[in-house]
């Protein structure tokens, strides 16, 4: 008889659930709308009463607490999402389905769907969105640290004194190499620059990181050079844990890594500047590969492991 795993990506918007074999294949997936917690956790657990599976991994929004030995272990902590702060998530799961559960980050769930894509056992995973996630993987184990903050990349610092970042501090990576870090740098330029190509596509609206490398990839200078402002902070930040991690693979995912070539072959030859030659050597720099499916075929691959 085949054993089936079941598996959450439990986002802000919505809560992805999936059954599958030993060979990860994906035998059904269900999406539930993120609403009131008592809503979507009761919808969960219906769906995998009607489809049993001998674990279950859910990789989760958060912050959360990955802790097993504290007493908040499973719970979605300070979340800023209306009515989910100090959801204990695993605890409601547990009770109801009783069967062996890991609880992780989305992020770290993502990082090892990559490494199945990509057969790698050392990774790092990064996702460059609105922020900067990560999930580092070693010999096919992942780094979560003592706290359960390892992985969070997007706080190293690469300016002393530096910006201001979402998490209160300054120098972030974030505050640079993001999505809203670009989107800022760029906001600032166009204030003093109204004579490109940029200023007239986003005149009137929000901008967004697609525009800056879709109007650079008609050559506009004024967009190329916030590209390579871009590369060159992805590329101090991507430096630096190189030269601590020596991964086989770098995976990045998020709306900044779809810019393409543009970015990513700026990125490679910045490397040079930022890491040890050894490093680099064998290197993988790819675009990551499953999307959304991701999180669900890591969880996946954790639920089999428990």
């Amino acid at each position: 008889m085949t054993n089936h795993y079941g598996s959450i990506e439990a986002g802000g918007t919505k809560f992805v659930l999936a059954i599958g074999d030993e060979q990860f294949n994906i035998l059904k997936t269900n999406q539930i709308p993120t609403t009131r917690p008592e809503e979507t956790i009761t919808r969960t657990i219906e769906f995998f009463k009607e489809n049993p599976v001998k674990s279950l991994a859910v990789g989760s929004f958060g912050p959360i607490d990955i802790k097993p030995e504290s007493a908040t272990y499973g719970y979605i902590t300070t979340t800023p999402k209306a009515g989910w702060a100090n959801v204990d998530l695993l605890g409601k799961l547990k009770a109801a389905l009783d069967i062996p559960m890991v609880f992780t980050t989305d992020v770290n769930s993502s990082a090892y769907g990559e490494m199945i894509v990509t057969g790698g056992k050392s990774l790092v995973y990064f996702t460059i969105g609105t922020g900067i996630g990560g999930g580092i993987i070693v010999d096919g184990k992942l780094v979560s640290g003592k706290n359960g903050g390892g992985g969070e990349v997007g706080h190293t610092k690469v300016e002393r004194n530096g910006k201001l970042c979402g998490c209160g501090q300054d120098g972030c990576w974030e505050a640079y190499a993001s999505a809203t870090g670009l989107i800022r740098e760029a906001q600032s330029r166009l204030a003093v620059n109204k004579t490109n190509k940029l200023y007239e596509r986003v005149k009137g609206r929000e901008i967004e990181a697609k525009d800056i490398f879709d109007v650079a990839k008609e050559g506009d200078e004024f967009a190329l050079k916030l590209v390579d402002y871009e590369a060159e902070y992805i590329a101090l930040g991507m430096g630096n844990l190189l030269n601590i991690l020596d991964p086989e693979i770098i995976v990045v995912g998020g709306g900044v890594a779809l810019a393409g070539d543009i970015l990513f072959n700026a990125i490679n030859e910045k490397l040079k500047q930022y890491s040890l030659p050894s490093c680099l050597e064998n290197l993988k720099i790819v675009q990551a590969q499953l999307g959304n499916d991701a999180g669900i075929l890591g969880a996946a691959y954790l639920g089999m492991m428990k």
